[in-house]
């Protein structure tokens, strides 16, 4: 039998893990320095939000979902090897997940380690990301495009379930309230997805390191189909102003997360 390293799973795994923005990550370790949670603690839910997210794109990157050839700049997992190396490196990726977060190196508290599993379950099954994954799926054939709500309900699942919980992951660690927090990741969920729309029409693949003008390509509504590009650009703002007031009791320890708002809808990739 083949050292577990040499495994075409286990490349598949890092592969997959390779570049990318690392948002959820930086949004779990940032708002735990909030709360005086140590990196070295916060960075273990970090890196279980990033497995998840990577596994995602490995599976909706397959033909029976997107069928994708390009993702962060490289072939994705399914072309570099095949689609059976694939969907195992996106499995395990998502139980990689959860074994980082019910590590007691996550947090001493067995309580804390249940409320951060349970949660992220939650936020990555049939509630929340896969929901919003079939239900764009179901758009494909629909006999009439997406309205507004609609497109806004299928994100806040698709992209905004893992955000959202990436947002709130600090104070779960810290044992506080995750209103504020939520409030935020939920604006910025939307304004992230609002950008991705605008990059598939106005952006450039060979930076943004995936195929681009699939929507427009296929007849999806998304933000910028309904708004237009400008209407699209002025709702991505006004959800970073809401983002940014929902961290007013946090005051200047939390610029760094306004700033990380703008960003997401300034990015060019």
């Amino acid at each position: 039998m083949a050292p577990m390293s040499d495994v075409a799973v286990v490349h598949g795994m890092r592969w997959a893990c390779n570049g990318g923005k690392r948002l959820r990550g930086f949004l779990v370790m940032e708002g735990a320095a909030l709360y005086g949670v140590s990196p070295l603690q916060s960075v273990r839910a970090g890196a279980a939000i990033e497995a998840l997210h990577a596994y995602s794109l490995v599976h909706d990157d397959l033909p029976c979902m997107d069928d994708d050839d390009l993702r962060r700049g490289q072939p994705t997992v399914h072309v570099k090897w095949d689609e059976a190396t694939a969907v195992l490196a996106g499995d395990a990726l998502q139980t990689l997940a959860f074994e980082l977060l019910s590590d007691p190196a996550c947090h001493p508290d067995a309580a804390v380690r249940i409320d951060l599993v349970a949660s992220l379950a939650r936020a990555g099954g049939a509630r929340g990301m896969v929901l919003g994954q079939a239900l764009d799926i179901a758009a494909e054939t629909a006999t009439a495009p997406l309205t507004l709500p609609a497109i806004e309900a299928l994100q806040a699942g698709k992209t905004g379930a893992l955000i959202r919980w990436s947002g709130e992951a600090g104070a779960r660690l810290a044992g506080a309230d995750v209103t504020a927090l939520g409030r935020y990741a939920t604006a910025l969920g939307l304004a992230f997805q609002i950008a991705d729309d605008l990059l598939d029409v106005v952006g450039d693949a060979t930076v943004t390191g995936k195929a681009v003008g699939k929507d427009a390509a296929a007849g999806k509504a998304t933000f910028v189909s309904l708004l237009g590009e400008a209407g699209a650009r002025a709702r991505a703002d006004a959800l970073v102003t809401e983002a940014c007031e929902a961290l007013s009791d946090f005051g200047p320890r939390a610029d760094t997360l306004r700033d990380c708002a703008r960003y997401v809808v300034e990015r060019d990739r």
